[in-house]
Protein backbone atom coordinates (compact mmCIF):
# COMPACT_ATOMS: atom_id res chain seq x y z
CA UNK A 1 0.00 0.00 0.00
CA UNK A 2 2.78 2.42 0.95
CA UNK A 3 4.68 1.74 -2.30
CA UNK A 4 1.50 2.18 -4.38
CA UNK A 5 0.74 5.51 -2.65
CA UNK A 6 3.92 7.20 -3.97
CA UNK A 7 3.08 7.13 -7.74
CA UNK A 8 -0.65 7.62 -6.97
CA UNK A 9 0.00 10.91 -5.19
CA UNK A 10 2.51 12.21 -7.73
CA UNK A 11 0.31 11.45 -10.76
CA UNK A 12 -2.71 12.89 -8.91
CA UNK A 13 -0.97 16.25 -8.55
CA UNK A 14 0.66 16.16 -11.98
CA UNK A 15 -2.47 15.47 -14.03
CA UNK A 16 -5.17 16.65 -11.61
CA UNK A 17 -6.56 13.10 -11.36
CA UNK A 18 -7.59 11.53 -8.08
CA UNK A 19 -5.30 8.52 -8.51
CA UNK A 20 -8.15 6.01 -8.45
CA UNK A 21 -7.04 4.43 -11.73
CA UNK A 22 -3.96 3.13 -9.94
CA UNK A 23 -5.41 2.78 -6.42
CA UNK A 24 -8.51 0.70 -7.27
CA UNK A 25 -6.69 -2.21 -9.04
CA UNK A 26 -4.03 -2.36 -6.29
CA UNK A 27 -6.58 -2.26 -3.46
CA UNK A 28 -8.63 -4.91 -5.29
CA UNK A 29 -5.57 -7.19 -5.36
CA UNK A 30 -4.56 -6.43 -1.73
CA UNK A 31 -8.08 -6.96 -0.33
CA UNK A 32 -8.37 -10.18 -2.35
CA UNK A 33 -5.09 -11.52 -0.92
CA UNK A 34 -6.39 -10.76 2.61
CA UNK A 35 -9.36 -13.06 2.07
CA UNK A 36 -12.08 -10.39 2.20
CA UNK A 37 -15.56 -11.44 0.94
CA UNK A 38 -15.14 -11.56 -2.90
CA UNK A 39 -18.69 -10.26 -3.36
CA UNK A 40 -17.66 -6.87 -1.96
CA UNK A 41 -13.94 -6.53 -2.84
CA UNK A 42 -14.51 -4.17 -5.79
CA UNK A 43 -16.99 -2.05 -3.81
CA UNK A 44 -14.50 -1.78 -0.93
CA UNK A 45 -11.65 -0.85 -3.31
CA UNK A 46 -13.75 1.86 -5.01
CA UNK A 47 -15.17 3.31 -1.77
CA UNK A 48 -11.74 3.40 -0.11
CA UNK A 49 -10.24 4.97 -3.26
CA UNK A 50 -12.79 7.81 -3.05
CA UNK A 51 -11.97 8.40 0.63
CA UNK A 52 -8.23 8.60 -0.23
CA UNK A 53 -8.90 11.03 -3.12
CA UNK A 54 -10.63 13.60 -0.83
CA UNK A 55 -7.49 14.86 1.00
CA UNK A 56 -5.19 14.09 -1.97
CA UNK A 57 -7.21 16.23 -4.39
CA UNK A 58 -7.65 18.97 -1.73
CA UNK A 59 -3.84 19.36 -1.53
CA UNK A 60 -3.59 19.19 -5.34
CA UNK A 61 -6.27 21.91 -5.77
CA UNK A 62 -4.65 24.17 -3.17
CA UNK A 63 -1.28 23.90 -4.97
CA UNK A 64 -2.81 24.51 -8.43
CA UNK A 65 -4.74 27.50 -7.01
CA UNK A 66 -1.45 29.09 -5.92
CA UNK A 67 -0.48 29.06 -9.61
CA UNK A 68 -3.90 30.60 -10.53
CA UNK A 69 -4.82 27.42 -12.40
CA UNK A 70 -8.28 26.73 -10.94
CA UNK A 71 -11.41 28.22 -12.54
CA UNK A 72 -13.92 28.06 -9.68
CA UNK A 73 -16.72 29.37 -11.93
CA UNK A 74 -16.67 26.23 -14.09
CA UNK A 75 -16.21 24.06 -10.97
CA UNK A 76 -19.41 25.54 -9.51
CA UNK A 77 -21.56 25.66 -12.68
CA UNK A 78 -20.49 22.33 -14.17
CA UNK A 79 -19.63 20.48 -10.93
CA UNK A 80 -23.24 20.42 -9.71
CA UNK A 81 -24.25 18.13 -12.61
CA UNK A 82 -21.17 15.96 -12.04
CA UNK A 83 -22.26 15.49 -8.39
CA UNK A 84 -25.75 14.46 -9.54
CA UNK A 85 -24.15 11.88 -11.88
CA UNK A 86 -22.00 10.55 -9.01
CA UNK A 87 -25.06 10.09 -6.75
CA UNK A 88 -26.92 8.15 -9.50
CA UNK A 89 -23.76 6.17 -10.37
CA UNK A 90 -23.09 5.23 -6.73
CA UNK A 91 -26.62 3.84 -6.29
CA UNK A 92 -26.21 1.96 -9.59
CA UNK A 93 -22.77 0.64 -8.53
CA UNK A 94 -24.14 -1.09 -5.43
CA UNK A 95 -25.52 -3.90 -7.65
CA UNK A 96 -23.32 -3.44 -10.72
CA UNK A 97 -21.76 -6.00 -13.04
CA UNK A 98 -18.76 -4.05 -14.31
CA UNK A 99 -17.71 -5.87 -17.50
CA UNK A 100 -19.62 -3.81 -20.08
CA UNK A 101 -18.84 -0.56 -18.21
CA UNK A 102 -15.10 -1.34 -18.34
CA UNK A 103 -15.28 -1.83 -22.13
CA UNK A 104 -17.22 1.43 -22.60
CA UNK A 105 -14.80 3.27 -20.31
CA UNK A 106 -11.68 2.01 -22.12
CA UNK A 107 -13.09 3.04 -25.54
CA UNK A 108 -13.99 6.56 -24.30
CA UNK A 109 -10.54 7.03 -22.70
CA UNK A 110 -8.81 5.78 -25.87
CA UNK A 111 -10.48 8.45 -28.04
CA UNK A 112 -9.86 11.18 -25.46
CA UNK A 113 -6.17 10.21 -25.44
CA UNK A 114 -5.99 10.40 -29.27
CA UNK A 115 -7.74 13.80 -29.14
CA UNK A 116 -5.11 15.21 -26.72
CA UNK A 117 -2.21 13.79 -28.74
CA UNK A 118 -3.50 15.43 -31.94
CA UNK A 119 -4.53 18.70 -30.24
CA UNK A 120 -2.30 21.72 -30.76
CA UNK A 121 -1.77 23.84 -27.63
CA UNK A 122 -2.42 27.48 -28.47
CA UNK A 123 -0.63 30.26 -26.61
CA UNK A 124 -3.89 32.09 -25.91
CA UNK A 125 -6.96 29.87 -26.07
CA UNK A 126 -10.30 31.63 -26.02
CA UNK A 127 -12.61 29.94 -23.52
CA UNK A 128 -15.91 28.98 -25.15
CA UNK A 129 -19.04 29.08 -23.04
CA UNK A 130 -20.34 25.64 -22.10
CA UNK A 131 -24.07 25.62 -22.88
CA UNK A 132 -26.44 24.47 -20.11
CA UNK A 133 -27.51 21.28 -21.92
CA UNK A 134 -23.84 20.32 -22.45
CA UNK A 135 -23.05 20.95 -18.78
CA UNK A 136 -25.93 18.68 -17.83
CA UNK A 137 -25.13 15.88 -20.29
CA UNK A 138 -21.33 15.89 -19.83
CA UNK A 139 -21.57 16.39 -16.05
CA UNK A 140 -24.04 13.53 -15.57
CA UNK A 141 -22.02 11.17 -17.82
CA UNK A 142 -18.67 11.99 -16.15
CA UNK A 143 -20.13 11.64 -12.65
CA UNK A 144 -22.01 8.45 -13.52
CA UNK A 145 -18.91 6.76 -15.00
CA UNK A 146 -16.59 7.99 -12.20
CA UNK A 147 -18.72 6.52 -9.39
CA UNK A 148 -18.40 2.77 -10.18
CA UNK A 149 -14.72 3.21 -11.20
CA UNK A 150 -13.60 5.02 -8.00
CA UNK A 151 -11.92 7.83 -9.97
CA UNK A 152 -11.92 11.64 -9.73
CA UNK A 153 -13.09 12.06 -13.33
CA UNK A 154 -10.17 14.23 -14.50
CA UNK A 155 -9.26 11.78 -17.27
CA UNK A 156 -12.54 12.85 -18.88
CA UNK A 157 -12.77 16.42 -17.55
CA UNK A 158 -9.30 17.56 -18.68
CA UNK A 159 -10.01 16.78 -22.39
CA UNK A 160 -13.54 18.27 -22.02
CA UNK A 161 -12.20 21.54 -20.55
CA UNK A 162 -9.44 21.60 -23.19
CA UNK A 163 -12.13 21.33 -25.88
CA UNK A 164 -13.83 24.43 -24.44
CA UNK A 165 -10.62 26.46 -24.72
CA UNK A 166 -8.98 26.04 -21.30
CA UNK A 167 -5.18 25.94 -21.23
CA UNK A 168 -3.81 22.55 -20.15
CA UNK A 169 -2.74 23.95 -16.74
CA UNK A 170 -6.19 25.45 -16.01
CA UNK A 171 -7.92 22.31 -17.30
CA UNK A 172 -5.84 20.17 -14.90
CA UNK A 173 -6.32 22.53 -11.92
CA UNK A 174 -10.09 22.87 -12.46
CA UNK A 175 -10.50 19.11 -13.07
CA UNK A 176 -8.71 18.46 -9.75
CA UNK A 177 -11.27 20.68 -7.98
CA UNK A 178 -14.19 18.85 -9.66
CA UNK A 179 -12.46 15.59 -8.67
CA UNK A 180 -12.61 16.67 -5.03
CA UNK A 181 -16.42 16.99 -5.30
CA UNK A 182 -16.69 13.60 -7.05
CA UNK A 183 -14.59 11.93 -4.32
CA UNK A 184 -16.52 13.57 -1.48
CA UNK A 185 -19.95 12.49 -2.73
CA UNK A 186 -18.63 9.12 -3.95
CA UNK A 187 -17.12 8.32 -0.53
CA UNK A 188 -20.36 9.32 1.24
CA UNK A 189 -22.36 7.17 -1.22
CA UNK A 190 -20.19 4.08 -0.71
CA UNK A 191 -20.18 4.59 3.06
CA UNK A 192 -24.00 4.76 3.12
CA UNK A 193 -24.61 1.85 0.69
CA UNK A 194 -22.09 -0.35 2.54
CA UNK A 195 -23.70 0.53 5.88
CA UNK A 196 -27.22 -0.26 4.65
CA UNK A 197 -26.12 -3.55 3.05
CA UNK A 198 -24.70 -4.53 6.51
CA UNK A 199 -21.53 -5.87 4.88
CA UNK A 200 -19.53 -6.08 8.19
CA UNK A 201 -16.19 -6.06 6.34
CA UNK A 202 -13.08 -6.26 8.59
CA UNK A 203 -11.62 -2.91 9.81
CA UNK A 204 -14.06 -1.02 7.56
CA UNK A 205 -17.03 1.32 7.91
CA UNK A 206 -19.46 0.82 5.04
CA UNK A 207 -17.28 0.33 1.96
CA UNK A 208 -14.37 2.37 3.40
CA UNK A 209 -11.33 0.46 4.69
CA UNK A 210 -9.69 2.35 7.59
CA UNK A 211 -6.09 0.92 7.50
CA UNK A 212 -5.79 1.52 3.72
CA UNK A 213 -7.04 5.10 4.17
CA UNK A 214 -4.55 5.78 7.02
CA UNK A 215 -1.58 4.33 5.08
CA UNK A 216 -2.33 6.02 1.74
CA UNK A 217 -3.34 9.55 2.77
CA UNK A 218 -0.09 10.89 4.34
CA UNK A 219 1.95 9.67 1.35
CA UNK A 220 -0.49 10.67 -1.44
CA UNK A 221 -1.05 14.17 -0.04
CA UNK A 222 2.71 14.77 0.20
CA UNK A 223 3.35 13.45 -3.32
CA UNK A 224 0.35 15.34 -4.80
CA UNK A 225 1.94 18.64 -3.77
CA UNK A 226 5.17 17.68 -5.57
CA UNK A 227 3.25 16.56 -8.69
CA UNK A 228 1.18 19.77 -8.82
CA UNK A 229 4.31 21.94 -8.51
CA UNK A 230 6.10 19.90 -11.20
CA UNK A 231 3.37 20.38 -13.84
CA UNK A 232 3.70 24.18 -13.70
CA UNK A 233 7.42 23.90 -14.54
CA UNK A 234 6.84 21.78 -17.66
CA UNK A 235 6.24 22.92 -21.24
CA UNK A 236 2.46 23.23 -21.86
CA UNK A 237 2.70 21.52 -25.26
CA UNK A 238 4.39 18.50 -23.69
CA UNK A 239 1.87 18.21 -20.84
CA UNK A 240 -1.04 17.64 -23.27
CA UNK A 241 0.96 14.93 -25.03
CA UNK A 242 2.00 13.28 -21.73
CA UNK A 243 -1.63 13.26 -20.61
CA UNK A 244 -2.69 11.78 -23.98
CA UNK A 245 -0.12 8.97 -23.66
CA UNK A 246 -1.23 8.37 -20.06
CA UNK A 247 -4.86 7.99 -21.23
CA UNK A 248 -3.87 5.51 -23.96
CA UNK A 249 -1.98 3.38 -21.39
CA UNK A 250 -5.03 3.46 -19.08
CA UNK A 251 -7.29 2.53 -22.01
CA UNK A 252 -5.16 -0.51 -22.93
CA UNK A 253 -4.99 -1.59 -19.26
CA UNK A 254 -8.79 -1.54 -18.92
CA UNK A 255 -9.26 -3.28 -22.26
CA UNK A 256 -6.98 -6.12 -21.12
CA UNK A 257 -8.94 -6.24 -17.84
CA UNK A 258 -12.18 -6.52 -19.84
CA UNK A 259 -10.78 -9.42 -21.92
CA UNK A 260 -9.73 -11.28 -18.74
CA UNK A 261 -13.21 -11.03 -17.14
Amino acid sequence: MALTAIPVGFVAGLFGIGGGLITVPFLYYIFGSLGIDPQYIMHLAVGTSFAIIIPTSAVSVFTHHKYKAVNFQVVKNYGIYVILGVIIGTIFAASLKTKSLILFFSIVIFFLGIYLLLLKEKEQSKIKEMKLYLKMILGLVVGFISAPMGIGGAIMNVPILKFFGFSINKAIGSAAAIGFLIALFGAIGFFVTGYFLKTNLPLSIGFLNIPAFLIFVPITTFMARIGAKTVHKLDKKKISKFFGIFLLIVSVKFLLEYLEL
